[in-house]
């Protein structure tokens, strides 16, 4: 069952590394204190679900093994394990595993990647993905995709002439609470830092094109924790966030489990309806973060606004917190 879920986020032509036993079992199968004939099934075992899952075996030398899924089902030397029945290969939030083989996509030659073939990064961050291409994103076209992206480099040059900082080392760990298609990770265009793009699980299932973009991605239910450590990020961006919410669970709940992740003197930047902004906004006062309310970039007209929070570095108990300017 592990090799399918492995199969199933694996991509067409994806490379899967095995380290450790029972590789090299030779050498070591007195140190693990296991019979030789014990450790030549098990590792023959995995070699035949591997080719059951399409995979190729590449390469195995000293303790690594390297296997190669193939691209496409047509290449497969035997017949593959049972297939799983169900259509919603992503639909996988709170789902058990099934002990079957995701399908791939169909293809029309031995040499088509399944699914569409990607381009080499940097060039993948800004082409057209190929679920979008494919039309497989309900209401995301190619012309809509190009525009978000236009759209999420607008923001994010605005929130460069707020806050400097943006793309230095001084934000090295970075969360997009409601991502989307990834354009922010995009627009950021910084080896300086990285980006955790969230999909929503009550939004629409981007999570695919994020990482055909070659960006990484997890699906979340802001009305529950987020499974990381405290203190994790040094910026969060949540364009949308609390709209998406409103009626789902309690906004302070969602600002909590904010501050639990976000390390002192991190930054955070709502973007939302002027009124959703206002109640954020009198909460986090409550926490303490300061707070700095913000027209769009393109004019106070525009019922979207800006929010800029920064989380103090305070001790409860003693009245007193430090901040440095950001």
């Amino acid at each position: 069952m592990y090799l399918m879920e492995v199969d199933r986020v694996l991509r067409p032509g994806g490379y899967w590394i095995l380290s450790g036993p029972p590789i090299n079992w030779k050498t070591y199968y007195q140190t693990w204190k296991r019979s030789k004939a014990d450790l030549q099934a098990e590792q023959r075992k995995i070699e035949e679900l591997a080719e059951s899952l399409c995979w190729e075996k590449k390469y195995e030398k000293g303790d690594i093994a390297i296997f190669r899924k193939k691209v496409n089902e047509k290449n497969c030397p035997r017949k593959s394990a049972s297939v799983c029945e169900s259509k919603g290969a992503d639909d996988v939030w709170n789902k058990e595993m099934e002990t079957c083989k995701t399908p791939l996509p169909k293809v029309t030659s031995a040499n088509e990647v399944a699914g569409g073939g990607l381009k080499k990064f940097p060039e993948r961050l800004y082409a057209v993905p190929p679920q979008i291409a494919k039309g497989l994103v309900e209401g995301v076209t190619a012309e809509s995709f190009e525009e978000d992206n236009k759209l999420l480099r607008k923001h994010v040059l605005a929130y460069k002439r707020i806050n400097k900082l943006i793309g230095t080392t001084r934000y090295r760990n970075i969360m997009d609470m409601n991502a989307r298609l990834g354009g922010f990770a995009a627009a950021l265009e910084s080896p300086k830092s990285w980006v955790m793009n969230v999909v929503p699980t009550i939004a629409k299932n981007t999570l695919g094109v994020i990482y055909e973009r070659g960006l990484v991605g997890i699906y979340h239910d802001w009305c529950e924790g987020f499974s990381t450590y405290p203190r994790t990020y040094d910026f969060i961006h949540a364009k949308g966030v609390f709209s998406l919410y409103q009626n789902k669970c309690n906004l302070e709940d969602i600002l909590l489990e904010m501050d639990r992740i976000l390390r002192p003197e991190g930054t955070v930047i709502f973007r939302d309806e002027v009124d959703v902004l206002n109640k954020v906004k009198k909460i986090a006062g409550g926490m303490r973060w300061d707070t700095k309310m913000m027209d769009h970039e393109d004019g106070p007209l525009v019922p979207e606004k800006i929010l800029v929070v920064v989380k103090q570095y305070w001790v409860g108990g003693t009245g007193n917190s430090t901040s440095s300017d950001q």
